[in-house]
């Protein structure tokens, strides 16, 4: 896990020094471990190092020759299996990144549908004068770019890209009012005008600054269903989830995981605690004195059940005052997802004691856990679609009550349904990876980490247990009310403790209560130049003054977007807790 960056220029001459040394500094946060700088021809790449693998022998840019050269951040989990098989070339490290470079020597730009693992690279093909560009198929690390007249930028944040002073923090409005409704933005073009996402499993080849071709490496398998029964289907599942774990877990730093309590997390410490001769390290997060849903008690218990040593971590009223504008300024590419606290604080505390995480992102697009699906199932004329509305209609909050910010999120959705290739199902699951799971869910972990140089694993997420899961039978995958019915019925025989049969409750943060103790901040956010831009004169201040579960969401989502705003649009950066920032006049 580290931060990658670079300039390609349009007119052949090297790379500016500044620039990169911008980019590198934007990114320090990345890599806490050391530094690396490549500057040949008109390309110049800058990495930030996480050191997890190969602490001695791993540092980037890393090379094959005088003509190829790379950097990247991520873990490629397969690297020593690759190294098998391409035992005829010679490597000059252990590091898990070296085997792409031979990789893309033997099948050019096909060579990242041979990793396994989560990846974002970027590689330097001299005797083609090339910069080539990939992300892993799910999205898991991320990658950006901006096109420019001078050339091509990337970055692994945005504001990477911005504090190169090459382009300027403007604001698209379409995609405002995505993360107003919907809590993230979707497709290609972020928040920021010209500045893009590398689509996840995307391959990028840039020859003189300028995007030459595309390849995609798609994240779901093709093939109809598998008409396994579910007694086979058990067996291959505690498989392949056990092998995925297990690559999950190299590593030559201490490790642990994320424990929530709900069935994905549960299915990873059962197999962490399987696979582990020392106690797993567990944490879990608390909001004590609330009205949330408190799963730490049942965490507990399956730490206890399996020998964890775990570790709850207290998330508080004061934690959310404090802490929200800094971790909003983590946040570039914003996801509105309440998510972020917890995820931000699990973090700073984890890091003192590891530099990994694994944690359960993945399984419920992959097994098809969420309700919203149950939905989608429905015969024709009672199917629906998964979000019918956004978080702020209706409520009379906005000058622009309009739809037009669902063209984008409609038009990806509907190139996921493939009548005849795909049940209903499926099409709903290809919704979620497409843009939910890498725009909100991994963005967030992303983000929330990589500010206390703590990588995240997502073992779900592994090519090989997507190939599986996916092509389950919907009804091993649904049953009446119960999603996820496969890895419920798995996780009921290696760990009864967890009672997966248990209705799924979903994992809450108080923010609707926490706002609403607090309805003088109604007039400070109203005041705000982004707030008062889009919403109606006194609206704010009446949905500080109307407690509830939507305005108590709206009222959040208000006071996320501000807070970002003042950072990655204003570029303020925070100033004490949430009240000193925003009553901040400089």
């Amino acid at each position: 896990m580290c931060g990658i960056a670079g300039f390609m220029t349009a007119n052949g001459a090297p790379a500016d020094a500044a620039i990169l040394a911008s980019l590198s500094a934007a990114l320090a946060h990345r890599g806490p471990d050391g530094d690396g700088t490549y500057r040949r021809d008109d390309l110049g790449m800058v990495h930030r190092r996480l050191a997890i693998i190969d602490l001695v022998t791993g540092d980037q840019p890393l090379r094959r020759g005088d003509d190829l050269a790379l950097v990247a951040n991520g873990e490629i989990y397969n690297h020593v299996e690759l190294r098998t098989d391409m035992a005829d070339l010679a490597f000059a490290t252990q590091s898990d990144c070296e085997p792409p470079l031979a990789l893309y020597q033997r099948h050019g730009l096909a060579f990242g549908r041979s990793l396994r693992g989560m990846f974002a690279i970027a590689l330097h093909d001299r005797a083609r004068r090339r910069l080539v560009l990939a992300r892993d198929p799910f999205g898991i690390k991320p990658l950006y770019y901006a096109e420019l007249p001078q050339g091509l930028l990337f970055a692994s944040e945005p504001q990477a890209i911005i504090a190169s002073g090459l382009v300027a923090p403007r604001l698209r409005g379409q995609a405002r009012n995505e993360l107003l409704q919907l809590q993230f933005t979707t497709g290609g073009e972020t928040i920021f005008e010209g500045i893009r996402r590398v689509l996840p499993g995307e391959t990028l080849a840039v020859e003189g600054g300028r995007i030459v071709e595309r390849l995609h490496c798609p994240a779901l398998p093709e093939g109809g269903i598998d008409g396994c029964d579910q007694a086979e289907a058990l067996l291959e599942l505690d498989r392949i989830l056990a092998e995925s774990v297990s690559l999950h877990q190299r590593s030559d730093v201490p490790y642990g995981m994320f424990l929530s309590g709900g069935i994905d997390s549960s299915a990873v410490l059962a197999l962490m605690a399987r696979l582990n001769s020392n106690p797993v390290l567990a944490f879990t997060a608390s909001f004590p004195g609330t009205a949330a849903r408190d799963e730490s008690l049942h965490a507990r218990a399956l730490a206890t059940a399996v020998g964890a040593e775990h570790i709850e971590v207290e998330v508080t009223e004061g934690d959310f005052w404090s802490l929200l504008p800094e971790i909003a300024a983590s946040m570039d590419d914003p996801a509105a997802d309440y998510a972020i606290l917890p995820t931000y604080k699990l973090a700073a505390e984890a890091r003192r004691s590891v530099k990994v995480v694994l944690s359960g992102e993945g399984g419920d697009e992959l097994f098809a856990g969420y309700g919203r699906y149950r939905a989608a199932m429905r015969p024709w004329p009672l199917a629906r679609p998964m979000r019918r509305q956004g978080h702020l209609d209706r409520l009379g909050l906005l000058r622009d009550d309009g739809t037009a910010w669902r063209q984008d999120y409609a038009r990806i959705a509907a190139l996921q349904r493939q009548p005849g290739r795909r049940t209903a199902l499926q099409a709903a699951q290809a919704e979620d990876c497409a843009d939910w799971l890498p725009n909100d869910l991994l963005l967030k972990l992303d983000r929330c980490l990589m500010a206390h140089g703590l990588e995240g694993r997502v073992p779900f997420l592994d090519a090989r247990v997507a190939q599986f899961a996916y092509r389950l039978p919907d009804r091993l995958k649904r049953r009446g009310r119960l999603g996820k019915w496969l890895l419920r019925s798995w996780l009921a025989a290696v760990m009864p403790a967890a009672k997966p049969f248990s209705a799924k409750r979903g994992f809450t943060v108080p923010v609707e209560e926490w706002v609403g103790r607090r309805p003088e901040l109604g007039a400070l956010l109203a005041a705000q130049p982004a707030i008062a831009e889009i919403c109606r004169p006194g609206a704010v201040e009446a949905l500080f003054r109307v407690p509830g579960k939507r305005t108590g969401f709206a009222a959040w989502t208000l006071l996320f977007y501000a807070l970002w705003h003042r950072r990655h649009i204003l570029g303020k950066k925070p100033d004490g807790d949430v009240f000193a920032t925003l009553d901040d006049k400089g």
